[in-house]
């Protein structure tokens, strides 16, 4: 039985989600890869590959403004390697145990990241990953991220809850935030659609502030 209280976003590139095929929440695929195979009643949407997963999201978000279910699991294709060894099933249990609870916002990663206003630490200039996008080696923009969308100074330190941008959040959260809010978060990842200035990173150290339903930080229109 289709669930109309929740909805997936999956932000994905070239990985295998059929795991998708072990639920059924609604599923919405944004492929950034172009060789995503039908799945059945997984609605999927090509997406040029730009902006990490903050673009896909952002997209979708102002896309179903302001109409959302109660709860949306935005997921990268590939979410279970930061998840301590989740099963599938497991992750969706304690999905739904979340939703139970109406907790409102909660990250899927195993752990949390305490970081500078340049995300430091940071292993953006891990060897391994050298020549894998045009921001490597370069800090993480998160304090200047942080003043372009609440237009205020920011704070020293940062505490990312859903540091690799899996997280289930409930609509109200996301409907704290106007709409115009969306739409500069989306242009500040259009601005650097490869990741160059690392403006995707910074996102994935601020998604507990977007989401934290506390309209007293929007920024004045």
């Amino acid at each position: 039985m289709v669930r109309p209280d929740v909805e997936i976003v999956v932000a994905r590139y070239k990985e295998d989600v059929s795991w998708l095929d072990e639920t059924d929440f609604p599923a919405v695929i944004y492929d950034k890869g172009g060789d995503l195979v039908e799945m059945g009643d997984k609605r999927s949407i090509l997406l040029p590959n730009i902006g990490r997963e903050a673009h896909t999201y952002f997209y979708h978000i102002l896309k179903k403004y302001p109409n959302f279910p109660e709860y949306t699991i935005f997921l990268q294709g590939d979410p279970f390697f930061h998840m301590d060894k989740l099963t599938v099933e497991e992750f969706f249990d304690l999905a739904d145990e979340k939703m139970a609870k109406k907790v409102k916002f909660f990250g899927f990663a195993w752990f949390k990241l305490r970081c500078d206003r340049l995300g430091r630490p940071h292993e953006m200039n891990d060897p391994a990953k050298k020549g894998k996008w045009k921001g490597w080696g370069k800090d993480i923009p998160v304090g200047d991220v942080f003043e372009k969308l609440f237009k205020r100074t920011s704070p020293e330190q940062f505490i990312a809850n859903a540091p690799t941008g899996n997280f289930i959040v409930a609509k109200e959260r996301i409907l704290a935030r106007p709409r115009s809010f969306y739409e500069n978060a989306l242009q500040l990842v259009l601005d650097d659609p490869q990741d160059e200035n690392n403006t995707g990173h910074a996102f994935e150290r601020l998604w507990q502030i977007i989401f934290n339903g506390s309209t007293r930080i929007n920024p004045i229109e």
